[in-house]
C-alpha cells in the first residue's frame, strides 16, 4: 500500500502489460510502427528520470515488472490486458499466454485477463472456452481497432461480437475491458470510437463494460454514455500521465468523469510499461483541482482510495485490507462488494 500524510491507499494497477515489441518479434514494419508510437507516448508524458532507452522499452524483464509494480510501486495487485496484434508480431505482442506465466511465477500479484477477437468465428468461441478454464478469467480485453488480414478493425456492435458476449456472459467472465482511447500508428482512428460501447452495455447489462483511456480523444462522447449506463466503467490509462505533463488539463479530465461517472466508476491504471506506477500513484494522492475550477467535485483522500484500488478490487471481488474496508465510503452495494472475498 501507499501511505501518506496519515492515510493509506490500497492500489490495484487496472491496466499493465508484460510484451515484446522487439525488432526480433516483429513480422513487418507495422509492428515497428506501434511500438515506437508507444515509447513516443512513454517520452513525451513522463518526467525526465522515468525515461527508458528503447532497447528497454522494446523488452524488459520480468525482474523490471515486479521490480516497478511490487517493489517500488506501491502496487498491491495487477491486472494484465493482453493486446495480440497478431499481424504485426511473430509471436504477439502481448499474449494472455505470456502474462499467465508471469502470474504462475508470481502467485497472488496478478490477475490474468484473456481476450477475443469475433471475426474469429466460431473457432474462437472455442478459444475464449479454454482461456476461461485454463486461467480461470474475470475479464477480457478488446482491442476492437486490430488488424487481422483485410479487416481494419470491428465494433462492439456486430452481431459475432454479440455471440461473443453471450458467450463471456455464459462463462462467467463479467468485466469487458475495451480500448478506446488515443490512436496508435498504424491503427486507424475511427475504430476507437465510443458509440458501439452504448450499444453493447444497454443489451448486456450483467457485464462490466471498462472503457480504457476513457474514451480520449472523446472524452465528451464517453461522459455521455457512461453516465447514462450504470455499467460502464472508466480506466484511467493514458489519462493518469497527463497529471504531470499538463495537470491543468488532467485536473479538467478527472474533474469531468467525477461529475458525469462519479467517483465509483473510475479505475487507476498506468498503462505499464509505458509508464510506471510509481510517480503517478505519488503525484495522484498529492493532486488537488484548482481552486477557480469549482464546477467539479473535490477529489478527496476518500475518492482518491477508490479510484486507486477500492473500485477495482470490487470488480475482480479482491480482498481489500480491512483497515482499509472500515472506511469506505460508497453506496451499500459497493461496501458489499469489496468486502465480498473476506
Amino acid at each position: 500500500m501507499y501511505r501518506k500524510d496519515g492515510e493509506s491507499y490500497f492500489v490495484v494497477d487496472g491496466h499493465v502489460h508484460f510484451w515484446d515489441g522487439s525488432p526480433a518479434n516483429q513480422a513487418n514494419v507495422h509492428g515497428a510502427q506501434f511500438i515506437d508510437c508507444f515509447y513516443d507516448y512513454h517520452k513525451n508524458l513522463s518526467p525526465a528520470e522515468w525515461l527508458w532507452p528503447k532497447e528497454k522499452f522494446y523488452k524488459y524483464t520480468e525482474a523490471d515488472l515486479l521490480h516497478d509494480l511490487f517493489e517500488t510501486g506501491y502496487v498491491d495487485k495487477a491486472i494484465f490486458q493482453p493486446t495480440y496484434l497478431t499481424d504485426f508480431y511473430t509471436n504477439g505482442f502481448n499474449t494472455t499466454e505470456q502474462d499467465g506465466a508471469v502470474a504462475e511465477n508470481n502467485p497472488g500479484k496478478f490477475i490474468v485477463n484473456g481476450s477475443f477477437d469475433p471475426r474469429d468465428a466460431e473457432s474462437g468461441l472455442r478459444a475464449l472456452e479454454a482461456l476461461r478454464k485454463r486461467w480461470n478469467l474475470q475479464g477480457v480485453k478488446l482491442y476492437t481497432a486490430e488488424w487481422k488480414g483485410s479487416s481494419r478493425g470491428w465494433k462492439l456492435s456486430d452481431p459475432w461480437a454479440f455471440r461473443y458476449l453471450e458467450k463471456a456472459r455464459e462463462l462467467g467472465i463479467k468485466n469487458i475491458h475495451v480500448h478506446k482511447g488515443p490512436t496508435i500508428r498504424p491503427l486507424d482512428r475511427d475504430a476507437f470510437d465510443v458509440a458501439d460501447v452504448d450499444v453493447a452495455a444497454t443489451e448486456f447489462t450483467d457485464l462490466n463494460f471498462i472503457v480504457e483511456h476513457v474514451g480520449l480523444p472523446r472524452l465528451e462522447d464517453f461522459c455521455w454514455i457512461g453516465t447514462q449506463e450504470p455499467n460502464v466503467y472508466g480506466g484511467l490509462a493514458v489519462a493518469m500521465p497527463f497529471i504531470h505533463t499538463r495537470p491543468r488539463y488532467f485536473a479538467q479530465v478527472i474533474g469531468e468523469l467525477l461529475y458525469w461517472i462519479g467517483e465509483d466508476k473510475l479505475l487507476f491504471a498506468s498503462d505499464y510499461a509505458i509508464w510506471q506506477p510509481k510517480w503517478l500513484v505519488e503525484k495522484f494522492v498529492d493532486f488537488t483541482i484548482p481552486e477557480d475550477m469549482t464546477e467539479y467535485p473535490a477529489l478527496t483522500p476518500d475518492v482518491k482510495r477508490k479510484i486507486l484500488g477500492l473500485n477495482a478490487a470490487a470488480l475482480y471481488d479482491i480482498e481489500v485490507p480491512a483497515e482499509l474496508r472500515a472506511r469506505v465510503v460508497a453506496q451499500p452495494e459497493a461496501e458489499v462488494a469489496v468486502g465480498a472475498s473476506t
